[in-house]
């Protein structure tokens, strides 16, 4: 049996879908259900489901984003949004993401039907695939280097990116991996994968290659004290800061100053 989970914010969506529809016609069941997008992700790794039927305009969440993290934690999991949001563009990138279908509110049964249908169909494609190349385990062994979808390629950047763009936004702050981790819906330890695999740095060496940049820019400014510097940029202490600076920069932040006011 192909395992369902429906989230959606009204209720009566949710009562309809589970109990309005034959689901075993397509050896499906509906083991799960949540009226919030944030909770609806941790039934997900619960209960790690084949198929998906979800809103995306609920309160509280990028529906972008959270489609990312689905397809990319979940990558052969089938997801079909039910929504009314009706913006072209944000349908084209909700499909790029991975969505199978894109279905606006309200829909006919038929329509769900018909999405239901094509999700079981490339479920039972999908594992055929499997029986044909070997078993899951060597697959999942190999997955790293031999995904080459590029729904899930295009899911893990959108979600690298939303996160370096959060880090951004906050470098200031005391960030922690946890801390980006929930912004972009994803778990610490998929968000540390994926840095890794687009940047080749773990998740400290993003954020202080971040903290340093911005310590360049305000470093070209001769009245502030370079322990301050360090501070504004998130640093909680001068000695920990000097040592990243010289790292990345190849000369201490003195050093680097001088640098500049000779060059300027």
């Amino acid at each position: 049996m192909y395992k369902v989970v429906i989230i959606d914010d009204e209720p009566k969506i949710v009562e309809g879908l589970s109990e309005g529809i034959e689901w075993s016609r397509w050896n499906c069941e509906v083991v799960g259900s949540e009226y919030d997008g944030l909770r609806g992700l941790m039934l997900i790794r619960e209960l790690k489901p084949d198929i998906l039927i979800s809103d995306i305009s609920m309160p509280g969440m990028d529906g972008l984003a959270m489609i990312a993290a689905f397809k990319s934690e979940f990558p052969d999991m089938q997801i079909s949004i039910l929504t009314g949001y009706r913006e072209f563009d944000y349908a084209r990138k909700a499909i790029e993401l991975g969505v199978t279908r894109y279905l606006l509110k309200p829909s006919k049964f038929k329509e769900i039907e018909e999405a239901i249908t094509v999700m079981t169909d490339k479920l039972s494609d999908a594992f055929n695939e499997r029986i044909t190349e070997g078993s899951k385990e060597d697959k999942e062994e190999d997955a790293p280097e031999s995904i080459s979808d590029e729904s899930l390629s295009e899911a893990n950047s959108f979600i690298v990116n939303n996160a370096i763009n959060y880090m951004k936004e906050h470098y200031n702050e005391k960030l922690k991996l946890s801390d980006v981790a929930d912004k972009v819906y994803v778990s610490q330890w998929h968000l540390s994968k994926l840095l890794n695999g687009h940047t080749g740095k773990n998740f400290s060496e993003v954020l202080n290659g971040i903290r340093i940049e911005k310590a360049t820019q305000l470093l070209k400014d001769p009245s502030l004290r370079i322990s301050d510097i360090a501070e504004e940029v998130g640093f909680l202490d001068l000695a920990h800061f000097s040592r990243v600076f010289k790292k990345i920069c190849g000369m201490s932040a003195n050093e680097y100053r001088n640098k500049m006011q000779i060059e300027g």
